[in-house]
């Protein structure tokens, strides 16, 4: 219990520290990008196969930025496509989702999945991806953390961010995603690291998820007034 807890804990310093919402940022400009390649489920026989092909993905919406004339974007989908980065999903239109791996997915024994909160997408995600990174460099090896952007997140100052709506377009994205790492790597013992507007995320797709743990910090609350609401089997921790 002390070592969950002191997990626990550390994810949500380290992430906080790096992930917290820009206020007053800007939005992201509406930058034309292929539509994704479709490649089915996660399966860890094919994961090799499945970052290249993200990467390829990423390389045409790097083209087609530079053809906008965004210069912005592109150079940040540049550094996306790197031989070293292992994305399970990408898809750049509509502000961007995005859902990397950081570690060896196929061998890990716990997963941690960060799902962000307001102001997060292809513009700022550098800063989620350093939160990403701090985490997985303190877990070690037998832990792979995910950066989960796959949902378009509402803007720190929008009205979108004080009503539920996104995150109720977003839960069942994150539940199937959660059965889907469930049936690739069985054994792993799986955390959902919820930050700001991404707990409300967590809250709504909680209700028979198959997660050990589901922490919700920097938040600006769930919808729900008790922990028994969310019908979990997981340990729910607040922070």
């Amino acid at each position: 219990m002390a070592s969950r807890l002191r997990r626990a804990l550390l994810a949500a310093l380290v992430t906080a520290s790096v992930v917290a919402p820009l206020v007053g940022a800007a939005g992201p400009s509406e930058v034309p990008a292929p539509a994704p390649v479709a490649l089915g489920p996660v399966r860890v026989a094919g994961l090799e196969h499945r970052y290249a092909a993200n990467r390829e993905g990423i390389r045409a919406a790097e083209v087609m930025a530079a053809r906008h004339g965004d210069r912005k974007r592109a150079r940040a989908l540049r550094k996306m496509r790197g031989a070293s980065r292992h994305f399970l999903s990408f898809d750049g239109r509509n502000g961007g989702r995005a859902v990397e791996v950081y570690g060896d997915l196929g061998r890990a024994t716990h997963i941690a999945v960060l799902v962000p909160g307001s102001d997060t997408n292809l513009e700022t995600y550098d800063r989620f991806r350093d939160g990403a990174l701090a985490l997985s460099r303190q877990l070690g090896r037998r832990t792979a953390v995910i950066g989960w952007l796959g949902y378009k997140t509402p803007g720190t100052v929008a009205p979108e961010v004080l009503t539920t709506g996104r995150a109720d377009g977003a839960a069942p994205r994150l539940a199937a995603f959660v059965r889907e790492l469930n049936a690739a790597v069985p054994r792993a013992r799986i955390s959902l690291l919820c930050h700001s507007y991404g707990s409300v995320v967590c809250a709504r797709a909680a209700r028979g998820l198959n997660a050990a743990d589901i922490v919700l910090y920097g938040s600006p609350g769930t919808g729900y007034d008790d922990a028994r609401q969310l019908h979990t089997r997981a340990t729910v921790w607040a922070g």
